[in-house]
């Protein structure tokens, strides 16, 4: 098939981008791996596929991953550019087969900070996990009809764990006109109590994808009477389900997401999952278990007072975690030196093991804060 003009100037401009974020930003996993023959041998409509995946990327050359499929299919349909960067990500070697087994048995086990410090026994600890349902697009492709259908799904599922505990609760809509709507103060007291997620549009990354577009329809979270269980919905991905609770135990912790989700087996569609790549999420990172799991852990030595992140970091990097401040990303540590501590890893490992590794990365971490 000869090309248009028009076809060719616009696959070459693609190519000198990617070529120039390559070199100014070589973290930019996209840019990496992205290859220019096989770009070459997809046809228009799989080309233009491709760039709404990889738009993010394209205009935030900073994104680690660049990447948002738009589909479940993504991951099958464009797997020469997508498992390369899975793969460096996730740390799996290209001989090792990807595979996601799930295993939840942390929960029949003894898990407890506390027999790292009794001073630990009243941390907060919470864990998510995300889910899309296999009859809609991801969250980047959906219509605002396709969102708001999805909302009212998600509300008749709510009305079932009503007046069940321990899941008994209320749905919070975002969607403007909702009998369910919140106003905006309410919203905002939400998001200060880390309940809530923000507005999407004021991340560049989820608005190039087009994860943040017709915000706020769509949009909502359902918290139980006691706000230690919240299922957010039109985030990131479809669902997100949040269990939290402050105290040492994590094995129990792991057990009431568990319960959680087995409330919602039976009465929520089908998930997107695949043998592979385990639960499939809009985020290449997020795939696998689709499950992260965290702790405010208080080290005010390790840190220089809250002021210095870097040593942590430099521990947690050797197991695998990622330390942050205490009010996310980017943001320093808390009183007292509070950080949020959690694994990198998602996929090719299972949900205990996930659990496990943040236990043994806190001991690690207090052991260092108690030598400092």
């Amino acid at each position: 098939m000869t090309k248009s003009p028009e076809m060719s100037d616009s696959v070459i401009g693609v190519k000198a981008q990617i070529a120039a974020i390559r070199a100014t930003h070589p973290e930019n996993l996209m840019a990496r791996h992205f290859d220019g023959d096989y770009f070459d041998t997809l046809n228009r409509a799989k080309r233009d596929r491709l760039l709404r995946i990889v738009r993010s990327g394209l205009e935030n050359p900073d994104s680690r991953m660049g990447a948002y499929a738009q589909f479940d299919a993504d991951y099958k349909d464009f797997e020469p550019l997508l498992e390369p960067m899975i793969r460096e990500y996730h740390d799996i070697p290209r001989q090792r087969e990807i595979a996601q087994g799930h295993d939840w048995s942390l929960m029949a086990t003894r898990c407890h900070l506390e027999d790292i410090d009794p001073n630990l026994m009243g941390v907060s600890a919470r864990v998510r996990v995300g889910r899309n349902l296999e009859n809609f697009p991801l969250p980047g492709a959906m219509t605002k009809a396709q969102r708001l259908e999805l909302e009212g799904l998600m509300i008749e599922v709510f009305e079932t764990l009503q007046g069940r505990a321990p899941f008994d609760g209320q749905y919070l809509s975002l969607s403007p006109g909702s009998p369910r709507a919140i106003g905006e103060a309410e919203y905002q007291r939400r998001v200060r109590a880390h309940q809530m997620f923000k507005d999407m549009r004021g991340d560049p990354y989820l608005t190039a994808a087009g994860i943040a577009s017709d915000w706020p329809f769509g949009r909502g979270m359902y918290a139980s009477r006691a706000e230690d269980f919240l299922i957010w919905v039109g985030e990131e991905d479809h669902l997100r389900i949040v269990a939290m609770h402050k105290g040492g135990d994590l094995a129990a912790l792991l057990a009431k997401l568990h319960d959680g989700l087995e409330r919602l087996d039976g009465l929520v569609p089908a998930y997107a999952h695949s043998r592979r790549y385990g639960y499939l999420a809009s985020c290449p990172t997020n795939l696998g278990t689709a499950m992260r799991t965290s702790l405010h852990l208080p080290l005010s030595r390790l840190t220089g007072g809250g002021k210095d992140l870097t040593p942590a970091k430099k521990i947690a990097s050797e197991m695998s975690l990622a330390v942050r401040g205490a009010g996310g990303e980017h943001s320093n540590a808390g009183p007292g030196g509070l950080i949020d501590v959690s694994p990198r890893a998602r996929l090719g490992i299972t949900e205990s093991g996930i659990m496990r590794q943040l236990y043994e990365g806190a001991r690690r971490l207090w052991t260092a804060e108690d030598a400092a």
